[in-house]
């Protein structure tokens, strides 16, 4: 427990410690070359996952240098528990990747720092003509293009129905289901399954608590980079989140801190001993894979009367500002966005495509699962959810601050009062709001 505590929080320090030194090295910089390369060049191309992933990606790599011929590939893939940390300390070191994947507030965190090129500059290689507009204003900050959308995502409740068949207990409906239902029948699945099988996989996430301010009427963030949501919500995030684990509805808590950083292969659903799994929808098709059976897409409880869903790029593709090739690194990007190669080889891993053109061109590749995110996605896109706002400078800190409090909250540590209060406080520090 204690180890996963401290290495989630020297993740934090060092993020924060690296975009710190951005604004010191920044200057010493010789900054970006996006001049038509000459000769041969390698560029560095970072993304976390699982085996699958790289093994898509590497494919798709390949198909680009056959095309780029005096351009030479080097992949840098792992996990994502220690993907951010290795980042920080490259950027930190000047020794950044050419292309970076980044999810979340990464990009606004990175790009803030002016550890990010601003993609005008390549728009002579980078086509983002066929990207949809509500991708391309996910990958903005302050109104210049940092991030180009993988593809879009949402969240969903992973579920397994042989582990329901297995416990005699009926699927529920999602059209109508509260969060009260969510786990009244988790905490009857865990009851009726062996030892070893839960419910629910996993307690909450930071996720879930910017669904459960939404579903509220309020957010996580404001538009002008506030804390949008108040203490009351919080607090009823960590009461649940609580009541989960303390029902058996979820692990123990010691459980579910040992499964922070688990691999897809290693999380309960994963290993087919969880009945549902809060998660986003791209994880489907890794899921049913290493579960050896077919997985379902439901919708968040609660979402009536106010859905607190919304779409989110899943990943993001950034281009150091730093890289002595930017022209040789959107000629990737390039490739990866706007190539039916590309698109027919990733298809559905990094979320459904943002180019209509990539999404036509696989529709009739993607396996039955990657069917259901296409058609979750679809399905989510025609509701009216509220505005998403990209988190200020500092709030990647607040993503570690929730998992750390609500540890402490899972070994009865501090009560959800408590957690409620350290959260705000804590959270307006990191956002120096």
């Amino acid at each position: 427990m204690t180890r996963n505590i401290i290495r989630r929080v020297r993740r934090s320090v060092a993020i924060l410690t690296a975009v710190s030194l951005l604004g010191l090295t920044s200057a010493c910089s010789t900054g970006p070359t996006n001049q038509p390369e000459n000769g041969n060049v390698e560029i560095r191309f970072s993304w976390w996952g699982n085996t699958t992933r790289a093994e898509l990606t590497n494919k798709a790599i390949k198909a680009f240098e056959a095309e780029n011929p005096n351009i030479t590939v080097k992949p840098e893939f792992g996990d994502i528990g220690g993907y951010f940390d290795k980042l920080a300390t490259q950027m930190a070191a000047n020794d950044a990747p050419d292309v970076i994947t980044m999810g979340g507030a990464y990009p606004a965190e990175y790009a803030n720092r002016g550890a990010l090129l601003d993609l005008s500059k390549v728009s002579g290689t980078l086509d983002l003509s066929g990207i949809d507009e509500g991708a391309l204003q996910n990958g903005q900050v302050q109104g210049k293009q940092y991030g180009i959308s993988t593809g879009a995502n949402a969240l969903a409740v992973v579920v397994n129905p042989a582990v329901f068949q297995a416990a005699g207990v009926s699927l529920p409906d999602d059209s109508s289901w509260t969060w009260e239902d969510f786990a009244r029948v988790a905490a009857e699945v865990t009851a009726k399954s062996p030892r070893g099988t839960f419910g629910t996989a996993t307690v909450l996430s930071h996720d879930s608590l910017d669904a459960f301010a939404r579903q509220r009427g309020e957010s996580l963030y404001t538009e002008d980079g506030q804390l949008g949501l108040g203490q009351e919500t919080v607090q009823e995030y960590f009461d649940y989140s609580l009541n989960l684990s303390g029902s058996g509805a979820a692990p123990s808590a010691s459980e579910t801190v040992e499964k922070l950083d688990a691999s897809t292969e290693q999380t309960l659903m994963g290993m087919g001993k969880a009945a549902m799994m809060l998660t986003w929808s791209n994880s489907l098709t890794a899921l049913s894979k290493a579960a050896g059976t077919e997985l379902k897409l439901f919708k968040l409880p609660g979402e009536t009367p106010t859905p607190g869903i919304w779409l989110q790029s899943s990943q993001f593709y950034t281009i150091s500002a730093r890289s002595k090739h930017a022209e040789a690194a959107a000629r990737l990007v390039n490739f990866l966005v706007n190539h039916e190669e590309a698109a027919k080889t990733i298809q559905s891993d990094r979320g459904v495509p943002s180019n209509a053109r990539m999404r036509s061109a696989i529709q009739e590749l993607l396996t039955p699962q990657g069917k259901a995110e296409a058609a979750y996605i679809d399905e989510i896109g025609k509701l009216k959810f509220a505005p998403t706002f990209i988190g200020p400078t500092g709030s990647t800190a607040v993503a570690e601050i929730t998992a750390r409090i609500n540890t402490e909250v899972l070994f009865k540590r501090l009560t959800p009062e408590k957690a409620a209060e350290q959260w705000i406080s804590e959270s307006k520090a990191a956002i120096g709001k």
